[in-house]
């Protein structure tokens, strides 16, 4: 049977789905690209705000209207934050959480045989492992997200994630880089560590993040690794000069802010006020120095005033970050914030979103005019139809270079580009030699020599030899006679 997903939410949730993705196919499951192909519909759910909820449910009555026969999956943070509710969701015939993944084949095949609705959500209690699922492509991605951290202990009062994810766990070391070694062996040159709370990882053993990147770090064709969102608190002296130290390391912070108002951040019971996070960037900044700091703003949350979220603003204007998402609060059923008094109206939220969403954009656009005139090794992903290769820098600084020149795809390889121009979402740049390329190409010129390669049936060889020698008469190679060189024009 053939099987289509529609992912909603964060990287986690993308790993997840490539997880789930690996296990329907070793069960003799077919994954499809389109939805026309498809026999099973699978949601895997996104529950942080309201809007979430909603596109879901109205996702899910799309596809019934047009697939009336089809079996539909639920699973997710939304069947484990509210079982009951996923429950009464007639659409869906099977509804599994975010607990136990590997028992989807089983529960399909249930499902196919007997035909009767399933609900399987079981719950999180206090020693729950980390559930690996297997997985080491990533479908239509050139950088691979692998996810080594689950849970959280944190409690926010507007967050139910908790409740949707259970308690911090991680993945062990030996795990992280048997997964890490899948990836690299299958192309992947970059991988991006996911978690709910990412900066938790290892505290079971009393490990660190630090070590996690180590780890990814040390396998063999691991290029590159960069982070997923980020809690700001455990990015201590320590964690960063062990993150300095990698040359492999990719320097972007997504740095959850949330609120630039201390008042605010009492209530929303961070672990943080805003001195604490200013410094913590700055920390980051002495660390790295061409690193993209990004964040999450929060807009409109119970008792909020108007000088609270000018000072918050205020606040996050001052940090420069390369990015912000700005989004509204969205009251959950459980959280303890869905009970404040004060709760700000739509219009408020809407309003304070305007001006938060203008000034995230002020910030982008300054950032990426930063980048101008800089080099950076990019990894490029695809070629869009507008005629440009896009791909990323390690600071995370998206760049399109034009299809035109070069004329092969780059997808997958590591070219230098200088920065020439950017606009309201992007950096537009040429490629260029890096700093190794440019040192071999000085000492080659200095010492007269130059290097080709010879290939025959049995063997190839590579030469060096100084510029002006005669070639021989007959490749000891190939044993082709004298003739001539050509160096192609799509030469990198």
């Amino acid at each position: 049977m053939n099987c289509y997903f529609y992912t909603f939410g964060c990287k986690v949730n993308t790993c997840e789905t490539a997880g789930m993705q690996s296990l329907l196919q070793s069960a003799g499951y077919t994954v499809v690209s389109q939805p026309e192909e498809a026999d099973i519909f699978l949601f895997n759910s996104c529950t942080v705000t309201a809007s979430g909820d909603s596109r879901l449910r109205h996702a899910m009555r799309k596809v019934r209207r047009e697939h009336p026969d089809a079996l539909l999956v639920l699973t997710g943070c939304y069947p484990q934050a509210y079982p009951d509710e996923a429950a009464a969701i007639p659409e869906a015939d099977l509804v599994l959480g975010t607990k136990h993944r590997s028992r989807l084949p089983g529960l399909l095949a249930e499902l196919c045989q007997n035909h009767a609705r399933i609900a399987a959500v079981d719950s999180y209690g206090a020693q729950d492992d980390f559930e690996a699922l297997p997985c080491d492509t990533m479908p239509d991605n050139t950088r691979a997200f692998l996810k080594i951290q689950d849970g959280c202990n944190c409690f926010c009062s507007y967050c139910i994630i908790p409740y949707a994810r259970g308690r911090c766990r991680s993945l062990p070391p030996e795990e992280l880089r048997k997964a890490a070694a899948g990836f690299a062996e299958n192309g992947y040159r970059e991988i991006v560590l996911c978690g709910i709370n990412l900066g938790f990882y290892g505290m079971e053993w009393d490990g660190s993040l630090a070590e996690a990147v180590e780890t990814c770090a040390a396998v063999p064709g691991v290029e590159r690794v960069r982070l997923g969102s980020l809690e700001p608190e455990r990015l201590t002296e320590e964690q960063l000069s062990r993150l300095a130290a990698l040359p492999q390391f990719c320097p972007q912070f997504h740095l959850s802010l949330q609120s630039g108002c201390d008042r605010t951040l009492r209530a929303m019971n961070r672990k943080y006020d805003s001195a604490e996070y200013a410094v913590i960037c700055q920390r980051i900044r002495r660390y790295f120095p061409d690193c993209a700091i990004t964040t999450d703003f929060m807009v409109g949350f119970p008792g909020e005033t108007d000088e609270d979220f000018r000072d918050s603003l205020a606040f996050a204007q001052r940090m420069a970050f390369a990015a912000m998402h700005v989004f509204r609060y969205s009251p959950r059923a459980g959280t303890r914030a869905a009970a404040f008094p004060e709760q700000c109206s739509g219009a408020e939220k809407t309003a304070r979103m305007e001006q938060a969403q203008k000034a995230a954009k002020t910030a982008k656009e300054n950032f990426l005019k930063s980048q101008i005139g800089t080099e950076f090794p990019v990894l490029f992903e695809r070629e869009r139809g507008d005629g440009y290769h896009v791909g990323h820098t390690p600071n995370g600084t998206v760049v399109r270079i034009s299809a035109k020149n070069p004329k092969k795809s780059l997808r997958n390889r590591i070219f230098c580009v200088r920065i020439e121009e950017s606009d309201a979402e992007c950096c537009y740049g040429t490629l260029t030699e890096s700093g190794l390329e440019k040192l071999i190409k000085a000492s080659y010129s200095l010492l007269g020599l130059l290097s080709y390669l010879t290939a025959g049936e049995d063997e190839t060889r590579a030469w060096t030899i100084k510029v002006g020698t005669k070639a021989p008469q007959v490749c000891p190679v190939c044993s082709h006679p004298q003739s001539y060189f050509e160096v192609h024009a799509e030469n990198y």
